[in-house]
C-alpha cells in the first residue's frame, strides 16, 4: 500500500539530525531553508554573547549578529567541513567585531564618570569600585585588555573552546593561544586589583 497511503496523506517534513551541525549546513546547501533556521537558533545567543564579551557594548549586539548570520548564510556553500562549525561561526564572528572596533573606540575602564548629585567628573577606581557591579567591573576589564590578549580569554575562559579549537579559530599556534591567555590572566589581576575583596 504504498507505505501506508504516504503515511495517510500527510507530507513528511524533512528530519535532521539536531545534534549535527554538519547534517543541518548540508541539508541547506540542499536547498533546506528550514536548516538554517535550526542552525540560527542553535548558535545565535553563543554569537551575541561573543560579540557583548568582545566589544563590551550591548547597543551593537543586534545589528553585529544580524550581519555575522547574513554573511554566514552567504557563505556557508564554502564550508570546507575541515573544523567545528564553531570554530567557523566565531572567525566570522570576531571579524565583524573588528570591522565595528575600527570605527568606535573602546572605553577604558577607568573612564571617567559623572556623579549624578554634584556633576563631577571621577576617575579613581576607589569611586568606580562604590558605584559599579563588580561584574560590570570585570566585563570592562576584560574590554579594556589588547585585542589579542582578550580574543583567546574570552574564548577559553567564557565560550569554553579547548586550546586547539582556539588556535584554528585565531589560525594560530597552540602555544601562542596559551602564552596570551597567561598574559591576558596576569594584566586582569592588575587592573582588577582595587577591588580583590569583592571578587573573593
Amino acid at each position: 500500500m504504498k507505505k501506508q497511503e504516504e503515511n495517510n496523506g500527510m507530507q513528511l517534513k524533512p528530519i535532521f539530525n539536531i545534534k549535527d551541525d554538519f547534517s543541518l549546513i548540508r541539508s541547506f546547501n540542499e536547498g533546506s531553508e528550514e536548516a538554517f533556521k535550526i542552525l540560527l537558533n542553535r548558535h545565535k545567543e553563543k554569537v551575541r554573547n561573543l560579540i557583548y564579551l568582545t566589544l563590551g557594548n550591548s547597543e551593537a549586539i543586534d545589528d553585529i549578529s544580524q550581519e555575522v548570520f547574513i554573511s554566514v548564510y552567504r557563505k556557508l556553500k564554502l564550508f570546507r567541513f575541515q573544523s567545528q562549525f564553531t570554530t567557523w561561526l566565531y572567525r566570522i564572528t570576531l571579524n565583524k567585531c573588528r570591522d565595528h572596533l575600527r570605527k568606535v573606540k573602546i572605553r577604558s575602564i577607568f573612564t571617567a564618570i559623572t556623579d549624578p548629585e554634584t556633576g563631577r567628573e571621577h576617575t579613581t577606581p576607589q569611586y568606580i569600585k562604590e558605584n559599579f557591579d563588580i561584574k560590570e567591573i570585570v566585563r570592562k576589564a576584560v574590554s579594556d585588555l589588547p585585542e589579542k590578549l582578550k580574543t583567546p580569554l574570552i574564548l577559553r575562559d567564557f565560550e569554553g573552546l579547548s586550546y586547539q579549537e582556539i588556535a584554528e579559530t585565531l589560525d594560530t599556534e597552540i602555544g601562542t593561544v596559551k602564552s596570551r591567555i597567561f598574559r591576558a590572566r596576569e594584566a586582569l589581576k592588575k587592573i582588577l586589583e582595587p577591588y580583590a575583596e569583592e571578587l573573593i
